[in-house]
């Protein structure tokens, strides 16, 4: 596997057209008073696109995440970007960390150090992680998919390939939203090779069995089917525009900076614990980072296209089909909709379930060190599990 060293650095050209567009930006009418409640707040929009414009500084976000250890490798005939970042204690795991959709790679900076160096940060250095964190395909710098049947099953394949590359026979992974997904598919389709499972987020598409032969519905799993349901009623337009018409919408948001924003940022003001101001939670020089990524690398239609793939080969579990590794599980009260222990335990080998005291859906980047925190605690006594016991053979 061929892995060549990765800095990021946007041709000065991009960012020209980029300030040229966002100028000349047709701004749409709003009915007075109506706020969020239909959409991205025509006000607020504009004091974002006028920020990014006048103080949003693309070279010095550049500096701040070049100074992770980035690399680019073909996986498969892939090219596939990702930070590896080794750990400083006496026996670091290995980790690694799949983000979601509409966030990236970037979601992962704030945990890195945690994770990689806890006893600068409070902790313990013996539990110290080697963490990976690569880019989805179709994602940020890695290449965008040009044939079908990228979903969560191939991805998790080529995670696979990617860590055996990186000289790991056996490691641990963790996610949220499509990294839930694949850390998922990892466990179900290539346990031997993972340590243990760690999830901030339950997938969506994940359905266990419920036919003849399974346990009745608990009153708490029927409540959660229930209200589900009535949130992607309400909040799951966008995943099915994604999943049906990716392409259509792709005209659009590839073409207007301001219109990809409002895509964007709506879902990390809707989804995290930030009682309707997104600014509470997120810095606008972190929201706008993410955004020109999708914008400088043209994204947003490949990322899309993973809601298509996977609506063509859902997460279903048949008869006495389990998810067998280890799962540890760190739910966040604003993450919705979020299934009750119960339903999750009819596959997963539930091990740790912490209910946290705050954040949501981006909780690397809401909270950081409950999240390092419970990844720590629960892989700690894997890890001695693992250093007491030989790897299993391939």
């Amino acid at each position: 596997m061929n892995i060549t060293p990765f800095k990021v650095r946007i041709a000065a050209r991009e960012m020209v057209d980029l300030r040229r567009r966002l100028s000349r930006t047709r701004w749409p009418d709003e009915i007075p008073g109506t706020g969020w409640e239909r959409g991205a707040d025509l006000a607020w929009m504009k004091s974002l696109v006028g920020y990014w414009l006048d103080g949003f500084d693309w070279r010095a976000q550049e500096e701040s995440i070049n100074r992770f250890a980035q690399y680019r490798a073909t996986v498969d005939g892939v090219g596939i970007h990702f930070i590896h970042q080794r750990g400083r204690g006496p026996d670091p795991l290995p980790i690694l960390i799949t983000h979601g959709w509409p966030g990236s790679f970037l979601e992962m900076l704030k945990i890195l150090p945690l994770l990689t160096d806890p006893a600068a940060h409070g902790g313990d250095a013996c539990d110290a992680f080697d963490v990976v964190v690569p880019s989805l395909p179709g994602y940020g710098f890695s290449d965008r998919p040009a044939e079908k049947g990228f979903d969560t099953a191939r991805i998790a394949s080529l995670w696979v390939t990617l860590m055996e590359g990186l000289g790991y026979r056996r490691f641990c992974a963790q996610g949220g939203d499509w990294g839930a997904s694949v850390g998922t598919q990892l466990g179900f389709r290539h346990g031997r090779k993972i340590i243990g499972l760690h999830l901030n987020y339950i997938p969506g598409s994940y359905r266990p069995w419920t036919g003849a032969g399974s346990p009745a519905l608990t009153p708490a799993e029927a409540r959660f089917l229930e209200e589900a349901g009535q949130w992607y009623d309400a909040q799951g337009g966008y995943a099915h525009a994604q999943k049906t018409r990716p392409q259509t919408l792709a005209f659009g948001l590839n073409d207007s900076p301001a219109g990809l924003a409002a895509w964007i940022v709506e879902k990390f003001r809707e989804w995290s614990d930030c009682e309707g101001d997104v600014e509470r939670r997120f810095t606008m020089d972190e929201l706008l980072t993410n955004v020109s990524l999708y914008w400088f690398t043209q994204t947003i239609h490949s990322s899309c296209r993973l809601y298509h793939e996977s609506a063509s080969r859902p997460l279903r579990f048949g008869a006495n089909e389990r998810v067998e590794v280890p799962c540890g599980v760190a739910s966040f009260p604003k993450e919705a909709p979020a299934p009750p222990r119960d339903w999750v335990q009819r596959v997963y080998d539930v091990r740790r379930w912490t209910e946290m005291p705050a954040g949501g859906h981006f909780a690397a980047m809401e909270e950081p060190a409950l999240l390092a925190a419970d990844i720590r605690e629960f892989f700690r006594p894997l890890r001695r599990k693992q250093n007491e016991s030989p790897a299993p053979a391939d």
